[in-house]
């Protein structure tokens, strides 16, 4: 559902089964941003922020962190990892695209 809503706002959307798929499409496709779910099979998206931050052509590659698990600390666990910015599921739509906007309106 979120991937056809980005569609229609006129995003390129391309998803990955685990975390270990998303490392390698992400290196592969170097995107603009990425929207990372943070409870990834194989590999979390803790350790996929992490990842991406010591390769040089990814520090200054947005991400968004997304989570179902809103615990306290989390947004901070998040940012600490790498992430840009923090996002609850289910998703508030006009805010994640906010912060999409925001975030790559410092990339042009």
């Amino acid at each position: 559902m979120l991937r056809r809503r980005l569609e229609r706002r006129g995003y390129a959307v391309s998803t990955a089964a685990d975390g270990v798929e998303a490392l390698e499409s992400v290196r592969a496709a170097c995107p603009d941003l990425l929207l990372l779910d943070l409870s990834l099979p194989r590999l979390d998206g803790w350790d996929v922020a992490r990842e991406l931050r010591t390769e040089q052509r990814f520090h200054d590659l947005p991400i968004v962190a997304l989570t179902a698990h809103a615990m306290r600390g989390e947004r901070e666990r998040a940012l600490g990892a790498g992430c840009d910015a923090f996002a609850t599921k289910p998703v508030d739509f006009a805010a994640l695209v906010a912060t999409i906007d925001h975030l790559l309106s410092g990339l042009r």
